[in-house]
């Protein structure tokens, strides 16, 4: 598995440390990836009568997964940087989810997207390019151990 430099995980920690304790704003600019990914909305389905994707976007069930799933496992990632390998389980049974309920691997480049539009909103002049690419480098890890969690699952069967 591939390491991250002492650098990126400086990078990675120094800019988290405010983005982090505010999850639900960024998480929700996160999402612009319905933007990048359409097909992605139809699988947010949730018992609230949300017709419109700002309905979507404002229920509680979006903003429960928003906190809950997404901004979590950044969280962990970034509390993890010295050794991502001890979230490999995690991340296998995360993939493994995300092929039971219809999103296709392409997707992970969209929400990859997403991220690094969410830093750079977030973070203006601070979302430099050494930030980026090290955002990149741990998000390529964590796709790639999803990934494979996602292909256990069987991949066939979603694409």
């Amino acid at each position: 598995m591939e390491e991250l430099s002492t650098k990126d995980k400086e990078l990675i920690r120094d800019s988290w440390e405010s983005l982090g304790k505010n999850k639900v704003p960024h998480g929700v600019v996160m999402f612009s990836l319905f933007e990048l990914d359409p097909a992605l909305l139809n699988l947010f389905h949730y018992g609230t009568n949300c017709d419109s994707t700002q309905d979507r976007l404002a229920s509680p069930e979006f903003l429960e997964h928003v906190t809950k799933q997404v901004m979590l496992v950044i969280d962990a990632a970034v509390s993890h940087l010295d050794d991502l390998h001890s979230l490999e389980d995690f991340l296998l049974n995360l993939g493994k989810k995300h092929q039971a309920v219809g999103v296709r691997t392409q997707s992970f480049a969209a929400v990859g997207e997403s991220l690094l539009y969410m830093l750079q909103c977030s973070l203006g002049p601070a979302y430099t390019a050494p930030l980026r690419q090290a955002w990149l480098n741990m998000y390529s890890i964590v796709v790639a151990m999803m990934s494979r969690g996602y292909a256990e699952n069987g991949e066939d069967k979603a694409d």
